[in-house]
């Protein structure tokens, strides 16, 4: 008769199973050690991206001020994220930063946190979609994982329990025993004009080693390691985007007290509002226990997110219109919708801005393009308002 198989036996077994099919899933799709590498756009997306019309593009190709791209079998033109960060420097030349809209002097950098306590709601694939879009317009932008499980990590093309094994993510940059400095833990990404600062495992010491380190009256606080991570290379980025975790502690209650704004995801069912009204509560009784502490609570705007949304869905329209008579303007105008052009890019660890078209039925990724566009626009406009422009 078999030995029975002990929990933690069965555990380890079933990781060790998942770990080598996720491993092949990622061999299947890029090859060994190689890291994701950004797709080129056509020229219809980079005017779009640009704020120009094709016929200008071609007129500044026409007329020798444009750079050399890379050229198609049928003569049409592909973008490099370089490229259109070249482009820009041209267009704004004389301009005072039309096409570049980065922040100016005397201008703050803008912090920007996804959350909610509830697992689902969406808060990476928001980070990381308005991260790309940001960077595509000519932003530089720092994302900060803050969840122990790493999902914008390994969406950005890393393996944390590979390599950060040791060190090197966000952990080593607010630890209270000899912090490295936030600088030495960013890593360079595939995606132009993006930053990032991983997360892994050893992120949840931070959770918990601060119970300690409270009555040890180590400083600075919980609250305060984010902010002072982040004041190192503030003049590097124009916008910080954090990835929270789904739960309410210590690592989340830093980010909001580095955050200047803060956007809750939420998917329109009544039980994710239900459980969305218990982390406003819960989330407002910790910060008034941190703004007695001295932490600062002053943001430039709160907004909810409405994500995976389906609009021929009854019941979810229902949510949607309670939410906007509740909250106003604090819901944002477009929602992100619901689509199999996301979840299926999701598969091969991508984003609808790095996968082909072509890949995808064009009417379901133009839908699903269009939607993200108009939430991230949004969320520029309102870093635009912030900076008073």
């Amino acid at each position: 008769m078999a030995e029975p198989l002990l929990i933690n036996q069965r555990v380890r077994a079933r990781a060790d199973t998942l770990g080598a099919a996720l491993d092949a899933h990622m061999l299947a799709s890029f090859a060994p050690d190689a890291r994701k590498e950004l797709r080129r756009f056509s020229a219809g997306e980079a005017a779009e991206l640009l704020g120009i019309s094709t016929s200008f593009l071609r007129k500044l190709h026409f007329d020798g001020k444009a750079p050399e791209v890379e050229m198609t079998g049928g003569g049409r033109r592909q973008y490099a994220a370089a490229d259109l960060m070249e482009l820009r420097q041209i267009l704004d030349a004389g301009k005072a930063g039309a096409y570049l809209p980065g922040r100016r002097e005397g201008e703050k950098l803008q912090v920007l946190s996804f959350l909610n306590f509830k697992g689902g709601s969406g808060k990476t694939t928001s980070t990381i979609h308005t991260a790309q879009r940001l960077a595509l317009k000519g932003y530089r932008v720092l994302c900060v994982d803050v969840d122990p499980q790493a999902s914008l990590t390994v969406l950005f093309g890393y393996r944390p329990e590979y390599d950060f094994l040791e060190q090197g993510t966000l952990y080593d940059a607010i630890r209270y025993d000899d912090p490295l400095p936030l600088s030495a833990v960013i890593q360079t990404t595939f995606f132009p004009g993006i930053d990032l600062a991983p997360a892994g495992l050893m992120l949840q010491e931070f959770e918990h080693e601060t119970p300690r380190a409270l009555l040890d009256n180590v400083q600075p606080p919980f609250y305060a390691r984010m902010a002072a991570a982040l004041s190192e290379v503030e003049d590097q980025y124009d916008v910080v985007l954090f990835d929270c975790p789904p739960q309410l502690g210590y690592l989340t209650m830093a980010a909001l007290c580095a955050s200047t704004s803060v956007m809750i995801t939420i998917v329109p069912n009544m039980l994710d509002v239900a459980s969305m009204a218990q982390f406003l509560q819960m989330s407002a009784d910790l910060l008034d226990v941190v703004a007695e502490a001295g932490a600062p609570m002053e943001f430039d705007f709160m907004r909810f997110l409405i994500n995976r949304y389906e609009p021929n869905d009854g019941p979810q329209q229902q949510v949607v219109s309670f939410l906007r008579t509740l909250f106003a303007d604090e819901v944002m105008v477009a929602p992100m919708l619901k689509s199999t052009a996301i979840s299926d890019a999701g598969l091969t660890q991508q984003t609808i801005y790095e996968v082909e078209r072509a890949q995808f039925n064009r009417q379901t990724y133009d839908r699903a393009l269009e939607s993200l566009n108009a939430v991230n626009d949004e969320i520029e406009q309102l870093l635009h308002h912030a900076w008073r422009r």
